[in-house]
């Protein structure tokens, strides 16, 4: 059962593990070693700040590790948890799963407190570290499979006040493109399970691929701080889009199974419009080239609604059945607190 050294009731700063059981060909008692760090001053909010969830996925990974070493309790009003490589044998390997069982974290939840190792994590967050926090922030990218308009997003929970307070949140971390999405690909992920816990969640989808602009990691780090002081934790003034004198966020929902296109075949993918582009439903957004029948006219990928090209797959070799792009209409805010 995992284990830790670090005493969440305790003010001040602490670093340590989260310590997994985990034997292998070479280690009979071995541990996976989970970093983990805790700065805790007086009363306030407890804020849980988890990056890495994806292995290959490393603006939140680098965003949680410089808050890290840099906080200090004087700078802090309340308790903030700060797990950088949540999936860490995912994030040694540069991968999206763990090498170690195989699972997706954002899969896993609630977990087992006897499970593999991801799924104990999933449980400790589920039983501890959850209920413990007032606000979850889950930073996400598009990894090695994705590339996204850095956006924050998060889900049309169905508790008003917690759905108000997300909003607020996730417009805070100031991104170009806020994003309201569904779940089409399984049960399981650690944003609902915080969400159905009560908890005021903030997600993000912060570009993607092995090599990240220098842009980005600042949209990563400033949009973190930024949510920090609007959530109480932090002490400064919050910034808004306004008074950094850029246009309101452009707010983006994908609800519908159609909003998300998949490969209907196997190929090499092209996109045809540029990414955060203004799509009309029955547009072509891309075409699969077949590999081994270049005679083949190309197969069509064909926009199913109005909107922007939210995101796009970013390796070109697709496997049938892939999401390609997926296409947001935009929103109100009105829209967006209807019940």
């Amino acid at each position: 059962m995992l284990h830790t050294s670090i005493d969440f009731t305790q003010p001040g700063k602490q670093q340590g593990f989260l310590q997994v059981p985990y034997s292998h060909n070479l280690g009979g008692w071995a541990n996976v070693m989970i970093p983990v760090t805790t700065v805790a001053n007086g009363k306030g909010p407890t804020v849980l700040v988890l990056g890495g969830n994806h292995g290959d996925e490393y603006q939140g990974q680098v965003a949680a590790m410089k808050l890290a070493r840099l906080l200090t309790p004087d700078m802090v009003t309340g308790r903030i948890i700060l797990i950088p490589s949540l999936n860490f044998p995912a994030a040694r390997a540069a991968t999206r799963l763990s090498p170690l069982d195989g699972m997706n974290m954002n899969r896993a939840f609630p977990g087992e407190p006897e499970g593999c190792v991801t799924s104990q994590v999933a449980h400790f967050l589920t039983t501890v570290l959850f209920p413990m926090s007032d606000v979850v922030i889950d930073i996400h990218s598009g990894g090695r499979s994705m590339e996204f308009v850095p956006c924050s997003h998060m889900h049309l929970v169905p508790n008003i006040d917690q759905r108000r307070q997300m909003l607020a949140a996730m417009l805070a971390w100031g991104t170009d493109f806020s994003f309201l999405y569904a779940d089409i690909a399984g049960t399981g992920l650690l944003p609902v399970e915080a969400e159905n816990q009560g908890k005021l969640v903030v997600t993000t989808e912060l570009g993607g691929g092995e090599c990240i602009p220098a842009n980005v990691h600042r949209i990563a780090q400033d949009g973190l701080r930024n949510v920090l002081i609007h959530v109480g934790l932090l002490r400064g003034v919050v910034q808004t889009r306004e008074s950094l004198g850029k246009p309101p966020t452009i707010l983006t929902q994908a609800l519908n199974r159609e909003d998300y296109l998949l490969a209907p075949e196997s190929g090499i993918f092209e996109i045809c419009v540029d990414l955060g582009g203004a799509v009309v439903k029955g547009d072509i957004v891309g075409y699969i080239h077949h590999l081994e029948r270049p005679d083949r006219d190309p197969e069509p990928i064909v926009a199913q609604s109005s909107g922007y090209l939210i995101t796009i797959r970013a390796p070109c070799l697709t496997q049938q059945g892939d999401c390609v792009a997926v296409i947001a209409k935009q929103v109100s805010l009105d829209e967006v607190m209807k019940s």
